[in-house]
């Protein structure tokens, strides 16, 4: 319904930005400002880099959750769905792009990683929180979609890609410091 309306009444998109909470658009900032810290060359230690897709994954969840929880059978068919696409897409990831970009280093003595600046958890960031959005605009305006099996599958495998993309990466960079000749869990300090 949001599409459509876009497409045939644009000037009412105003209404539904103007309806959004401003916390919403502070979330939006905020989010735009950690995924625009990975555009530039930085070292940052594993559990750093992990907190990135275990954050990602739990808004996601919750995305799931609050919007389809309420509807029973449903809402675990949408987790279900979202766990089976993240799943997925990690493995085929990780199949296709086995080891870290090129350019990423990991320093054992340090416990820390040099990673080459990406737009790609810019790009999952902002897919993560527009379909929250589009979800919640959605749900407004139509709330029986909530109970809407194809919609909720639709939407919690959406999720899942976006996670399974996110947790490739920590996977990779995992593997890259077990690789180290002197590997002490950087997760132990």
């Amino acid at each position: 319904m949001l599409i459509n309306m876009v497409v045939h009444q644009p000037q009412s998109l105003i209404q539904v930005v103007s309806h959004t909470p401003y916390w919403v658009w502070g979330l939006l900032a905020a989010l735009v400002a950690l995924g625009a810290s990975q555009l530039r060359d930085r070292s940052a230690g594993l559990r750093r880099i992990l907190l990135m897709p275990l954050g990602m994954a739990v808004f996601s969840a919750a995305g799931v959750v609050s919007a389809f929880g309420a509807s029973g059978q449903t809402a675990a068919q949408a987790v279900g769905a979202w766990l089976l696409a993240a799943a997925v897409i990690t493995a085929l990831a990780l199949w296709f792009q086995p080891t870290a970009p090129e350019g990423t280093r990991y320093t054992a003595s340090a416990r820390s990683f040099h990673i080459p600046g990406s737009a790609m958890p810019l790009v999952l960031i902002l897919g993560i929180f527009l379909t929250k959005y589009f979800v919640g605009v959605e749900l407004a305006m139509q709330p029986l979609l909530a109970r809407d099996a194809s919609f909720a599958l639709q939407i919690s495998a959406l999720y899942g890609v976006f996670n399974g993309l996110f947790a490739a990466r920590g996977f990779r960079l995992w593997r890259l410091a077990q690789q180290s000749p002197v590997f002490s869990s950087p997760l132990a300090t």
